[in-house]
């Protein structure tokens, strides 16, 4: 990242961290993390029950449902899915919408989509803002992810795009002419793509939250794709709210966001004769797909998390180095530990398994109270008896070994330490 990105996003952190510093200390707050805390634990340990009753419940509601084992399994069932409403193998001028969605970057659906000729539009503000601008973009923050540009520089973005408009450096402006832009483009679309905050799975309902009413539109096209985690799923509706409400105190402060969408299936109404019809205004067709993607080797507690990010505003090295420290849109310290799971031992080596600094801030102002440190510590301790090293660690450790004897494997090594 640029020095000049860099200085905006602390800029940013610390305006999010005044907001929240306070309302998350409210009595009802720490009461509400007490419960959220519980609910996430007990839903993590309880995983494969939790997935097989929501099969059961959205089947029901009249919800299709898919597990994906993989990111291709996931891409492809999205294709095809694609390809049937459409009625045609030729998806080339096809707009489909999207919600800011970290589950979406994982599978790297936007790429997959544009080998078809998709126009895959990101419908979030920040979110339309990174699609836009050149070059490699990561996201700098989960519900944030423009938070390291600063005005002028989204101008430019603006201005250099395709949108054929000229703003000034105003926010108020920027976003009146992203917004135009996006519903123009979003009238030719009858797919959205939508993540999911919380699922309960007992209901068979998808929890989305969001403040600037743009998943209301998402979810109201003909088709509705829901990606999402296994670890999203908790028992009840009230239990996926009470997760979706704190994720709000932590990542905004705010108590609730402006929205909070429920879907339980496709459109319907009985308003005639009490009789059902479906297709009315919303959705004709939902379709959840449910992406392990190594999730279900990973430690129960890597997986509490409820995607707020409040830890990397407060991450003593993300400040300094940002997205430099974490895997692609998994940002931060847990984004190191969760791609040990969903990439591998190499991969979490890479994202900055050996640049955090353990000091456990991150822990403190974690809703959950998710142990990062502990985790890395333990990865850390894994890849040393698999042998991995970074190269400057491997160096250190083949010179000591040269004058240790009898010291050819990491146990032997670790002896002497």
């Amino acid at each position: 990242m640029k020095e000049n990105e860099l200085e905006t996003m602390r800029k940013s952190f610390k305006t999010a961290n005044d907001r929240t510093n306070h309302i998350m200390k409210e009595p009802k707050s720490l009461e509400l993390k007490e419960k959220v805390q519980n609910i996430r634990k007990d839903s993590i340990n309880n995983n494969e029950e939790l997935y097989k009753t929501a099969c059961e419940s959205f089947k029901r509601n009249g919800i299709d449902s898919f597990f994906a084992s993989t990111i291709e399994d996931a891409q492809d069932k999205i294709v095809d899915l694609i390809k049937e409403n459409a009625e045609d193998e030729d998806l080339s001028g096809v707009t489909v919408t999207k919600s800011k969605s970290n589950t979406l970057r994982e599978i790297k659906i936007e790429d997959c989509l544009d080998e078809y000729g998709v126009n895959f539009l990101a419908t979030d503000l920040g979110d339309r803002i990174l699609q836009i601008k050149e070059g490699y973009n990561i996201p700098i923050h989960p519900t944030c992810p423009a938070a390291h540009l600063d005005v002028h520089e989204i101008a430019n973005v603006i201005n250099n795009s395709e949108m054929n408009v000229h703003v000034e450096d105003d926010a108020h402006e920027i976003m009146q002419a992203v917004k135009k832009d996006v519903l123009n483009q979003m009238k030719d679309s009858d797919v959205g793509i939508s993540g999911a905050n919380s699922i309960a799975a007992e209901d068979g309902s998808i929890i989305l939250i969001h403040n600037e009413g743009n998943i209301n539109h998402v979810i109201s096209k003909k088709l509705h794709i829901v990606v999402a985690g296994i670890d999203k799923l908790v028992p009840s509706i009230e239990d996926a709210i009470s997760v979706a409400k704190l994720e709000t105190i932590y990542a905004t402060g705010s108590h609730v966001t402006s929205y909070m969408n429920i879907v339980s299936g496709p459109s319907k109404t009985a308003d005639i004769e009490k009789k059902l019809f479906k297709n009315m205004y919303g959705a004709e067709k939902v379709v959840v797909i449910f992406l392990d993607n190594g999730r279900s080797k990973a430690f129960n507690e890597c997986l509490w998390c409820v995607g707020c990010g409040n830890c990397v505003t407060v991450c003593p090295v993300y400040n300094v180095i940002g997205s430099d420290f974490g895997y692609e849109n998994y940002v931060g310290g847990r984004g190191v530990a969760f791609s040990d799971f969903i990439g591998d031992h190499d991969t979490s080596l890479k994202s900055g398994l050996f640049k955090c600094t353990l000091c456990g801030i991150c822990t403190e102002n974690c809703p959950v109270s998710l142990p990062t440190n502990a985790i890395i510590e333990q990865l850390r301790a894994n890849n040393n008896d698999l042998g991995i090293f970074l190269e400057p660690h491997s160096l250190i450790k083949d010179k000591i070994k040269d004058h240790i004897p009898n010291c050819s494997t990491p146990t032997d090594f670790n002896k002497y330490l």
